[in-house]
């Protein structure tokens, strides 16, 4: 690895970086299906049966040969009743099925006609067990309203592949397959601090001088989401000696943690003390990034006491939005990278400004916007680092490359929180 660089990076590089630095864990877990939402598949999970197992009809009706109906107004006597579940009789010739949606079609049927383009009639003489006759008031064509087995998955097909990271719709999919379990990559071990003497925890009085530690509970609920195994070591006083601690504690926990996360202390004042902490208790690789907000950011590594593994740390900035914001750039697609996850980076919008930004930056800027009612990109008044209101009233990040300004109707690069989180 690099000795830190007094020039910033780029945030393209320091991503690259990141990436070639952080391989994905050992070990995995199985979860059941339910319970395995936002993490991250260790393996493909491939169908052992076609879904659906047979050709079922599509809704609640009649099952019909098609050249038993030559025009509409046919009278058919109603032969067997098919409800969900059951095992239907092959179709007799000349006759009806009631069907019921999801149930299997009887062999011998080639459509079925739903309920509101029929009319049920009772039975002639008795006949067909005294289920009815049906009267068809529609044309038929073959194919209609059945599902066809194997039409969703079929046996040996491969339903998610390895990497995915799992949501409901995929966790549906695997439970249609019959998967009451999955293989998942385990949860990274993560050490959570932040530094300040001027930090206070919610819920205590404030001294003079002092805030309220929002970064905490910002960057513990953005690790939970990302299927992480969080230990909180609260608040590390504006010393060498304390980050130092802090560091040996968090690579000694049970396991050894494998990302230490940090909040403060990375810039170049006196008072900040995560970069000489890091280089005295292992290696920093890099230093600051060129993007606005959050243009201080450690990355390096800690000796663990037993030599077994990596403890890798990132220093986030202490500022509020910044330390959002490059936690979602940058320790997001490392956590993911960690889990084995296929895709590390979110999807951008094209979206139009319904915004003028005259005020480019030398830096790659992310600045907090939300939709309007008519689909363009509005900003938040004030993008000031330290202004937390903006990160809750966004719906996302408008990117914009160094220089870049803006006029309404420009079609911008918009990173979606639901994206990020």
């Amino acid at each position: 690895m690099s000795d830190p660089r007094s020039t910033l990076l780029s945030m393209d590089e320091a991503l690259e970086r990141l990436l070639a630095a952080v391989q994905p864990l050992a070990g995995t877990e199985w979860l059941p299906t339910a319970e395995a939402g936002g993490r991250v598949l260790a393996e493909d999970l491939i169908s052992p049966l076609d879904v659906p197992p047979h050709d079922n009809s599509a809704m609640d009706g009649y099952a019909l040969r098609v050249a038993d109906v030559p025009a509409p107004g046919t009278v058919l006597p109603v032969s067997q009743r098919v409800p969900a579940g059951s095992t239907p009789r092959p179709l007799q010739p000349g006759t009806a099925a009631r069907i019921f949606t999801g149930a299997p079609v009887p062999e011998g049927a080639d459509a079925v006609l739903m309920q509101e383009s029929c009319e049920a009639l009772p039975a002639a003489d008795g006949a067909a067990g005294g289920l009815g006759q049906v009267r068809i008031l529609a044309p038929l064509t073959p194919g209609l309203a059945i599902r066809r087995r194997g039409e969703d998955l079929h046996r040996g097909q491969r339903v998610l592949a390895a990497g995915l990271r799992l949501h409901a719709g995929s966790l549906g999919l695997a439970a249609t397959a019959g998967a009451a379990r999955l293989r998942v990559a385990r949860k990274p071990r993560v050490a959570l601090f932040s530094t300040g003497d001027e930090l206070v925890m919610p819920g205590l009085p404030l001294g003079p001088g002092q805030i309220y530690n929002s970064n905490r509970s910002t960057l513990h609920a953005l690790l939970l989401a990302l299927g992480c195994e969080v230990r909180d070591l609260g608040l590390v006083p504006d010393s060498l000696a304390a980050t130092r601690a802090a560091l040996r504690e968090a690579a000694s926990v049970a396991g050894g943690a494998d990302l230490i996360l940090s909040s403060g202390g990375v810039s170049v004042g006196e008072e900040d003390h995560l970069k000489p902490a890091l280089q005295a208790e292992g290696r920093l690789d890099l230093w600051q990034i060129a993007i606005k907000p959050g243009k201080p950011l450690a990355f390096g590594e800690v000796h663990r006491p037993d030599g077994e593994g990596k403890t890798w740390v990132l220093g986030l900035p202490g500022n509020p939005v910044s330390s959002f914001v490059t936690f979602l750039l940058f320790v997001r697609p490392v956590l993911l990278r960690m889990q084995g996850a296929m895709q590390l980076q979110p999807r951008a919008w094209p979206l139009p400004a319904g915004f003028r930004w005259t005020k480019g930056d030398k830096r790659r800027e992310f600045l907090r916007a939300r939709l309007d009612d008519e689909g363009r990109l509005q900003l938040f008044g004030n993008q000031s680092s330290g202004v937390l209101s903006s990160a809750a009233w966004a719906d996302g990040l408008v990117e914009l490359a160094p220089g870049a300004t803006v006029e309404p109707g420009q079609t911008l690069r918009f990173l979606p929180f639901s994206e990020l989180f």
